[in-house]
C-alpha cells in the first residue's frame, strides 16, 4: 500500500500551506507539505527527505496527529499527518520550492476557504482538533 505523509508545520498560531505546481490531477491546489514514502523509509525519514527536496529545509518529525485512507486513480493509499518543525519560517529567508509555486502561513480555520486537495481535507478535522489542544 502507498503511504504518504502530511507535514503540519505550526507556529505562532498559523499553519504552513503550499500551492502545488499547476500540473497533474491536483495541480494548482493547496496542501499541507508532504509527499510519498519511498521503499524502506519510515515516516520520519520520508518527512526529512521530502522537506529537504521540496522546501530546502532541515525538518524534524514530531507527534503523529492523524491517519486516513484515500483513493487516487483506483489505488488505496494511507496518509499520515505529523507535527513537523522546520529550521526556519521561510519569511526572512525564503524556502526554495521545487514542487510548489507559493506558500503561506494561515490560520487553521482558513483552510476550508482554500482550494485544498481532497486527501488533506479528510485529515483536516483531526488536525484542527489537535491544534486546538496545543
Amino acid at each position: 500500500m502507498n503511504v504518504s505523509i502530511a507535514c503540519i508545520v505550526y507556529q505562532d498560531g498559523k499553519i504552513l500551506v503550499a500551492r502545488r505546481n499547476p500540473t497533474g490531477d491536483m495541480g494548482d491546489r493547496w496542501e499541507f507539505p508532504g509527499g510519498k514514502q519511498e521503499a524502506g523509509e519510515t515516516d520520519e525519514i520520508a518527512i526529512i527527505r521530502e522537506m529537504n527536496e521540496e522546501f530546502g529545509v532541515t525538518a524534524s518529525a514530531g507527534e503523529k496527529i492523524a491517519s486516513s485512507e484515500f483513493e487516487h486513480r483506483g489505488k488505496v493509499s494511507v496518509l499520515n499527518a505529523y507535527l513537523v518543525q522546520f529550521d526556519h519560517n521561510g519569511i526572512e529567508k525564503p524556502y526554495v520550492l521545487t514542487e510548489h509555486t507559493e506558500y503561506k502561513w494561515v490560520l487553521p480555520e482558513e483552510i476550508p476557504n482554500l482550494n485544498f486537495v481532497d486527501s488533506d481535507l479528510k485529515i483536516y478535522p483531526a488536525v484542527l482538533e489537535y491544534l486546538k489542544r496545543k
